[in-house]
């Protein structure tokens, strides 16, 4: 999961949820259409043909596990966990995509969404939601990633019938934004300063395209980058002519550990002045999230709980419910009235 460029025990991260995040009432009662098991009259196999899915997907493609928790970051974030983001630009309606704004500048993988609702669609025919099937392939692909698991998901949500394009900008918080910025955002959510950094944690998996670090690397590199470090990834990123409009672009793993593992080497990385984004290494010391920075590198388990309790409350952020909005048969586009 990028800010803009990639999970213990389900009681113990229920609870978590429910006691430790701010604003957490009320965003309740905003998602009290989505419940457990929300398909098991309707779909009782959906979300095992998510899963399914994703694991296939996972075994063909790696990469996609990281693109489906970027995804419901973007998605949750821009107002609703809608699938507005899975629009595609429509010039005869005049919808522009979100995936055309410079926020999501490196998200891929979306035609692989297509996979995973063809066969929801051949099982139950217009039955689960595009925004349901983000939110549990990110599920789903945290667990592929060595991410906690199980974590119990909540469904229900239905799909926008409009993109939000011209509000990304404003609710995407910028990979060079202040620790205020980013505590603001998710706070609005109902996410306080622990599920931040957890959910930031998701940066332990993937790659940083080198047009979001250059700034930090020329003319010369952040005081605040380690040296060896520094050095690697001017390596990575020779110049600071970093363009986003080329299709072999350079990056740099967000972990050169273990780069495909989700787990707490992100937090430990940043103690040692390898954060790759400028607002990553600053929460390793601003005092309101340092403390959770330092804990969470020394105790995966409590990285682990932290962050199945955050994706959970993210995924449940002001959905459709009800009569509101639709379930998409295609999540490219609005059905045909």
């Amino acid at each position: 999961m990028g800010l803009s460029s990639s999970l213990v025990p389900v009681a113990s991260a229920l609870l978590l949820l429910c006691c430790c995040f701010t604003g957490w009432n009320a965003a309740a009662s905003a998602s009290g259409g989505l419940r457990l098991n929300y398909y098991s009259e309707s779909c009782p196999r959906a979300e095992q043909i998510v899963k399914e899915q994703v694991r296939s997907l996972y075994e063909e493609h790696g990469n996609t596990a990281v693109s489906w928790l970027r995804a419901l970051f973007h998605d949750c974030t821009v107002k609703s966990c809608d699938a507005s983001l899975l629009l595609e630009t429509d010039a005869a309606t005049g919808l522009v995509s979100e995936q055309a704004s410079p926020r999501s500048f490196g998200m891929r993988n979306f035609k692989y969404v297509g996979a995973i609702k063809a066969a929801l669609e051949r099982e139950c025919p217009g039955t689960v939601s595009c925004a349901d099937l983000l939110a549990l392939a990110a599920r789903d692909g945290a667990a592929m990633l060595g991410g906690p698991a199980p974590i119990a998901m909540r469904t229900g949500r239905r799909d926008a019938t409009e993109s939000h394009y011209g509000e990304v900008e404003r609710y995407i918080p910028n990979h060079n934004g202040t620790v205020s910025a980013v505590l603001s955002r998710f706070g609005s959510m109902g996410l306080g300063a622990e599920a931040v950094v957890a959910l930031l944690g998701a940066h332990s998996v993937g790659r940083v395209h080198c047009s979001n670090l250059v700034g930090r690397l020329y003319p010369a590199v952040d005081g605040g980058i380690e040296p060896a470090y520094g050095a690697y990834l001017r390596g990575r990123c020779p110049t600071a002519d970093a363009r986003e409009d080329t299709r072999d672009v350079e990056y740099a793993r967000n972990d050169r550990a273990t780069p495909m593992v989700l787990d707490n080497m992100y937090h430990r990385n940043l103690l040692k002045g390898r954060g790759l984004l400028l607002v990553d290494q600053r929460l390793a010391s601003d005092p309101r999230t340092a403390p959770f920075v330092r804990k969470m590198a020394g105790d995966n388990g409590y990285f682990r709980e932290a962050f199945a309790a955050a994706l959970v409350r993210m995924s449940e952020n002001g959905p459709l419910t009800g009569g509101l909005g639709e379930v998409r048969t295609d999540c490219r586009f609005v059905n045909a009235k």
